[in-house]
């Protein structure tokens, strides 16, 4: 088991408070994709051998304020049309990968995709199933990208509308967390990771972040052990992941055996934490206390 201290967070802990309180019920589970985009190291960084692109949540938002991310958000149920052309798996073998059903292998998927665009302008699409988009930063891919933002259309929408291939085979399923009961916002969220598609440039135009950038993995795990910046367990972990891995290949190719991680909430004598079924990291022992902050 590893533990993740809530005490880090002051919003964590708020919440967590307000749960052990009894002043909250628990909220509906929305199915959620998250994106790890990631690039071979192009700064010379020390720590990792591959850089991953991050946003930080303006402190405003009522889910993880301030947080270190990764693009993703909630499913569009309007994404599970059929007309849609995949490269790679096929939505019914997504859905056995996934361990869901076919429509929500569809909107998973596609959510993955979708947030990405929506939220840095890297669209895993292309006229077929050997490309991509070279360049979506006209002002016309700009007017889909806000479209998609104010849920006017849908990613499905705009694919079959350009005759547009989905790249999903420019996808790699990672990670699978829930979040915890206590939160007011909860989501089921399916962590994808993708290599930046070569020509495109993500960037910061998304109003749910105040600043975006690459970050080195393992750099950005020892500015959160200085409390210097914060993040979620869901994303220290995937960091910890990324941070050993030795190639942007590596971190493309499905995780083995991916479990579905539900951190419980567990008063201990010096606090509150959030207990995983996960092991402690290599050479830290179990009940790790270096987790959120």
């Amino acid at each position: 088991m590893r533990d993740f201290p809530v005490s880090g967070s002051r919003w964590l802990t708020e919440q967590a408070a307000r749960w052990e309180r009894g002043e909250l019920e628990p909220a509906a589970v929305a199915l959620a994709s998250t994106v790890m985009l990631v690039r071979a190291d192009a700064r010379g960084g020390e720590s990792s051998a591959l850089e991953v692109f991050l946003q930080r949540r303006v402190a405003s938002m009522e889910f993880a304020p301030s947080m270190l991310v990764f693009p993703g958000g909630r499913v569009d149920p309007r994404d599970a049309r059929t007309d849609v052309r995949w490269a790679g798996r096929s939505p019914r073998q997504w859905a056995e990968i996934l361990g869901v059903g076919e429509d929500e292998a569809r909107e998973l998927v596609t959510a993955a995709v979708r947030e990405l665009f929506e939220e840095c302008g890297v669209l895993l699409a292309g006229p077929d199933e050997h490309s991509v988009v070279a360049d979506v930063s006209s002002a016309v891919w700009h007017e889909r990208r806000m479209a998609l933002t104010r849920h006017e259309i849908s990613l499905a929408e705009v694919l079959s509308d350009e005759d547009l291939v989905l790249r999903s085979d420019l996808l790699a399923y990672r990670a699978h967390w829930v979040t915890p009961v206590f939160e007011p916002r909860r989501y089921d969220t399916r962590f994808f990771a993708a290599a930046v598609p070569e020509g495109q440039v993500p960037d910061a135009q998304t109003s749910e972040a105040d600043h975006a950038d690459w970050a080195d993995p393992a750099a950005t795990v020892a500015a959160l052990d200085r409390g210097e910046v914060m993040m979620l367990p869901p994303t220290r972990v995937a960091l910890e992941d990324l941070a050993v891995a030795g190639s942007v290949t590596e971190v493309v190719t499905d995780a083995a055996d991916v479990i579905r991680v539900m951190p419980e909430l567990v008063p201990l004598p010096d606090g509150l934490v959030l207990r995983t079924p996960l092991p402690a990291p290599s050479g830290e022992p179990t009940g790790d206390r270096s987790g959120d902050r």
